[in-house]
């Protein structure tokens, strides 16, 4: 059962402007970089379902930030089909990324009215999308695309709300080029999760460099 209910998980992308992404297998490394990431400052936490057990996983670190970490929201992403979309509600997701546009997500997810952002990359999609009821569109992969095509988009829907994921990274350039284009938040996933040279994750540095993202959003804004 979702601890926050979809408006308010909208609100908080909107004003956060910034959504970290990962994976990993082991819980105990995946407390320590949500963790990493809300001492930073981030309120949100999209768990990429990439692995096997993902969902075991997921509701681990999700009872683990009911418990330790007030505030944070927790959700998933890569999320292919409405039954894995149910499973993960079940496990208490707060909000649910797809990369695709699909309607049996769409269904579940209105049905329990949490927040779903289904990957689109065209106006048809992201047209269909809102009129299926969606808040927040992602676009996917963000590298493909760019800041120029959420300038196209938002020329004749100024009300849609963007969030790029890939090619997201915690630099001011890069910031400053999808805010400035108009996305409402930005997931970043690899570019954020820093490590150190054996491949272990860097949580000091995961850190930093959120909360360094975050303070550069809240000034490009």
């Amino acid at each position: 059962m979702a601890q926050f209910t979809r408006i308010e998980v909208a609100q908080t992308m909107k004003e956060s402007g910034m959504v970290p992404l990962f994976f990993h297998q082991d819980i105990e490394v995946a407390k320590k970089v949500l963790k990493a990431c809300y001492d930073g400052g981030a309120r949100l936490m999209e768990f990429t379902s990439r692995g096997d057990f993902a969902l075991e996983v997921f509701a681990a670190l999700t009872k683990y930030a009911i418990k330790e970490l007030p505030g944070m929201i927790m959700g998933v992403g890569s999320i292919t089909d409405a039954a894995a979309a149910s499973a993960y509600m079940l496990h208490g997701a707060n909000f649910i990324v797809t990369p695709v546009l699909r309607e049996d997500i769409a269904i579940v997810c209105n049905r329990r009215k949490v927040l779903w952002s289904p990957g689109c990359g065209s106006l048809t999609e992201i047209a269909k999308a809102e009129e299926m009821g969606c808040e927040i569109v992602k676009l996917f992969p963000g590298s493909t695309y760019g800041p120029g095509f959420v300038k196209g988009i938002l020329a004749p829907q100024p009300w849609t709300n963007i969030m790029p994921t890939g090619g997201v990274s915690p630099t001011e350039e890069n910031l400053k080029g999808w805010f400035d284009a108009g996305v409402t938040c930005v997931g970043m996933g690899s570019k954020l999760m820093a490590k150190k040279a054996d491949g272990s994750f860097d949580y000091d540095k995961i850190a930093l460099q959120t909360k360094e993202a975050l303070a550069i959003i809240a000034s490009i804004r």
